[in-house]
């Protein structure tokens, strides 16, 4: 298991992309940091694979759409023999997208998005969020095998019937960096009937749709993108679109609804995992369990506590399991979270709880 940088080390970073522009700007950008040093540049994998061998970098930044072998091939090679943190620089492409899904599912712990245009000047813009992404996964842990677990490959088929029924318990979950990996592993085990799920993951815009299609060819459940007014069902997982707005659960006569609204960032999130919950602590109270897994920073924290207060029942993923246990520790620092468990026994313990409730 690869050993987290000790904070106020220096963090060594290794860039790997195809683009000379591109590998500049992020070398310029990353090294104005007095905590991080460029140590290595690769424009294709193979490159990358001697340098990662030579240097033992502590963070790689790595682009997922390269000539002769895409990044995806190249973390699936190279994290179970040197697993390294791993932030994803990806495009905005179909293809990109789906590979930084792949990437995500092989071990990277974060994704970036480049800008769709103007890349001399957007992606300058973005250097001090990079900083601030490449800090945290050097505190990151990774590891081979636990985290590459197979997955099912073939499409579940969904009820018809509970399609229909609407929820009178919910379940929230919200997490961050490391957190798409977790949901893939613990989504599909919630039963095709479980009361309806609202997840807030941190993802930049444009990646949560294909999350979303993807999740739904794996999990018994029903899973698409959340829209505005959008009914929270038995048997259904809605996921918070990405970047540019918060989701908040409300109830509207005997249901539960989806709105979404655009503001400004909760703790440098949007959506924020924090309106989410405090959401689901206003509108629906005792009746809703809620866990909050993998990720940097605090957000999720005050409003796992709302939720408790509100008389809803709620989970911390414990440090053993995180990526990053940042975000489920700042929640029982503040007495948010009933209990902590590890990843793969929050499903069973978010149902039993809205059974006994």
């Amino acid at each position: 298991m690869k050993i987290p940088a000790v904070p106020n080390e220096i963090i060594r970073v290794l860039i790997v992309d195809d683009s000379a522009l591109v590998r500049k700007i992020l070398a310029d950008g990353l090294s104005r940091d007095p905590e991080i040093q460029v140590v290595g540049q690769a424009g294709d994998p193979y490159r990358a694979r001697d340098l990662l061998v030579e240097l033992r970098p502590d963070v790689i930044t790595l682009d997922v759409e390269m000539p002769r072998m895409d990044g995806v091939t190249f973390l699936k090679r190279f994290m179970p023999v040197l697993p390294t943190p791993t932030v994803v620089v990806s495009s905005l492409t179909q293809h990109g997208k789906n590979l930084t899904l792949d990437a995500l599912a092989a071990g990277a712990v974060d994704v970036v998005a480049k800008p769709v245009v103007g890349l001399v000047d957007g992606l300058p813009l973005m250097i001090d969020d990079i900083i601030r992404r490449v800090k945290a996964a050097a505190k990151a842990n990774v590891g081979p095998t636990s985290r590459m677990s197979a997955r099912p490959q073939t499409r579940s088929i969904h009820p018809g019937g509970a399609m229909d029924e609407t929820t009178d318990r919910v379940i929230a979950i919200g997490a961050s960096t490391g957190g798409v990996e977790a949901l893939t592993r613990i989504l599909p085990a919630f039963p095709a009937d479980a009361p309806g799920i609202v997840v807030v993951q941190h993802m930049p815009i444009g990646f949560t749709a294909a999350f979303a299609e993807r999740l739904d060819t794996l999990c018994k459940m029903r899973v698409k993108e959340a829209a505005k007014g959008d009914r929270v069902l038995r048997g259904q997982i809605l996921i918070a679109p990405g970047g540019k707005q918060h989701l908040s659960v409300i109830r509207s006569g005997g249901e539960y609804r989806i709105v979404l609204e655009e503001g400004p960032e909760v703790n440098f999130s949007r959506p924020s995992v924090d309106v989410m919950f405090e959401s689901v602590a206003r509108g629906v109270g005792r009746n809703a369990a809620a866990a909050l897994l993998t990720g940097m920073g605090k957000d999720g924290a005050a409003g796992l506590l709302a939720i408790r207060k509100s008389g809803g029942r709620t989970i911390a993923q414990n440090e053993a399991t995180c990526v990053i246990y940042g975000m489920p520790q700042a929640a029982v620092q503040v007495g948010g979270a009933d209990a902590t468990a590890p990843l793969n026994e929050i499903p069973a313990l978010l149902v039993n709880a809205l059974k006994q409730n």
